[in-house]
């Protein structure tokens, strides 16, 4: 493991060495199978030290976004139920909920802080390095408990069951991703997203499962990623379309300058891809783009390479397990090409931790090992799945069904346009209109003109209906680390500025 803005790096020997101090460390602490603990840190080897740990000491584990405040993390540590705490003394909310974690979060027992020493906590790498290096004597597989995102409502745990077998037998999903990716010792596996969230997580532990080597960066930066490519040789990588779209947007001459000809294989996940966007990243990158779409619920997933896209641009692909049902509001399945709510069957089963209702919800009504994400799409004739966008962001403007992700995927392509949201708000007429908020690229284009440019660009693409009936302009908007768009948060403002 290799830390790109801190040059730390750990070996096999060191980090197994560490893991089974980490262990050790958990179950002096009281913890049994099926406990919970949280960690709230940044990207670094610690949470990949800890992260094995768990993954033998057969508990639950709840990474913490970085960018949560204090209050949002005391309510997830609380809710989980966790009794150990582990935070990164460079986040500052996370040391305030460490000292105040008597009064906010009375079932944790244990706090520690990593990287530096924070007065009146007991630093973890301290801890652990007391702790005899022999394997604990009940190993047994834990897994991470992610908190939904709460794009679409307060945040909850999605919570499988622990497996029961051997914590050392084969692991499925590596054995999968080595073969598809032909992982070799050594070769070097870029990471750029956080490790609190379930994709790269998965990625980074099933590459070390497989021996290679996990370049990490806490934060992504095009360039810096793009350099980071050229002077390491990277095999592999993992973006978000949001990365893929940031390096696009850098000058022709800086992109050409980084030599990325060593990449054999691109993973991206987390969220639609705008198909322009995406083309062009094939063009750039060659046709190693390899996208998967899932969720942490790990209900399903679909894989589909650059060859398959290029014969279906805009699919994401057919079921790496199981298979699709395409059902309508009456929870019939609907035909070939028409979309519907995407539930997947012969996945994993899953609970969201303390919420019976919003369990009940993510399964169908008649079929309950039927899941779903909550995403709208259809699938061709040939069984690919095209994703048209959450069920609950869809805009009803005069009894018509407008998925906004089609615009907002016109939108961030046009030269102008740093990011941009699309969404639905009150009309007197139509019930709903479509809004559009925009993060210019220039500042200076926050203006009607730019405006009516952004809808006439709009219009020669799609039908009026879809096109924003008002724009307006923000200097950033609110996206967590992996480039998800926090939707709901920013419609919640322009709702209550409307009332």
């Amino acid at each position: 493991m290799i830390s790109v803005e801190s040059g730390e790096e750990l070996t096999y020997a060191a980090l197994e060495t560490a893991t089974r101090r980490d262990a050790q460390l958990l179950r002096s602490l009281g913890l049994k199978r099926g406990d919970t603990f949280a960690l709230w840190s940044r990207n670094n080897a610690r949470v990949l030290e800890i992260n094995l740990a768990l993954q033998r000491s057969g508990l639950y584990m709840v990474p913490l976004p970085v960018r949560l405040k204090k209050a949002e993390a005391a309510y997830i540590v609380g809710d989980s139920a966790a009794q150990v705490l582990i935070v990164d003394a460079s986040i500052a909310e996370a040391v305030a909920l460490a000292k105040d974690i008597e009064a906010l979060c009375p079932n944790v027992r244990h706090v520690y802080c990593l990287y530096d020493d924070v007065d009146g906590i007991e630093r973890w790498e301290t801890a652990s390095a007391a702790m005899p290096d022999a394997m604990i004597d009940d190993p047994s597989t834990g897994a991470p408990m992610v908190y939904s995102s709460g794009t679409t409502g307060r945040p909850k745990g999605v919570r499988h069951p622990l497996p029961e077998g051997p914590f050392d037998e084969e692991h499925a999903y590596a054995k999968l991703h080595g073969n598809r990716y032909s992982v070799e010792p050594g070769s070097i596996f870029l990471l750029s997203s956080p490790l609190y969230h379930a994709g790269p997580l998965a990625f980074a532990l099933a590459e070390l499962r497989n021996g290679g080597t996990v370049l990490l960066f806490d934060k992504f930066d095009a360039e810096k990623v793009l350099a980071a490519i050229d002077r390491y040789k990277v095999k592999r990588a993992q973006f978000v379309p949001t990365m893929l779209i940031r390096m696009l947007k850098l000058p022709e001459a800086v992109r050409e300058s980084y030599d990325h000809s060593s990449l054999e294989a691109v993973i991206h996940s987390a969220a639609p891809c705008p198909i322009d966007a995406k083309r062009a990243a094939i063009e750039w990158l060659g046709p190693i783009l390899h996208e998967i779409y899932g969720g942490s619920e790990n209900a399903g997933s679909t894989l589909i390479d650059s060859h398959e896209w290029l014969r279906k641009p805009g699919s994401v692909g057919r079921p790496m397990v199981g298979k699709f049902h395409i059902c309508g509001e009456d929870g019939r399945e609907l035909p070939v090409g028409e979309s519907g709510a995407i539930y997947f069957s012969g996945g994993k089963t899953f609970e969201y931790l303390n919420d019976p209702e919003k369990s009940k919800d993510a399964r169908h009504p008649d079929n309950p090992g039927w899941l779903t994400f909550g995403d709208i799409g259809y699938v061709d004739e040939d069984g690919y799945l095209y994703l048209t966008d959450r069920k609950s962001f869809m805009i009803i403007s005069g009894g018509v069904n407008i998925y906004p992700q089609e615009t907002e995927n016109l939108l961030i392509m046009h030269p102008g346009v740093a990011d941009a949201a699309v969404f639905g708000v009150p009309d007197p007429d139509m019930g709903e209109q479509v809004k559009a908020v925009v993060q210019p690229a220039d500042w200076t284009n926050a203006n009607e003109d730019f405006a009516k440019e952004l809808t006439d660009y709009c219009l020669a693409s799609l039908a009026p209906h879809k096109c924003p009936r008002s724009i307006d302009f923000e200097r950033a908007l609110p996206r967590d680390a992996t480039g998800k768009l926090f939707k709901r948060e920013l419609r919640k403002r322009y709702l209550e500025n409307s009332e």
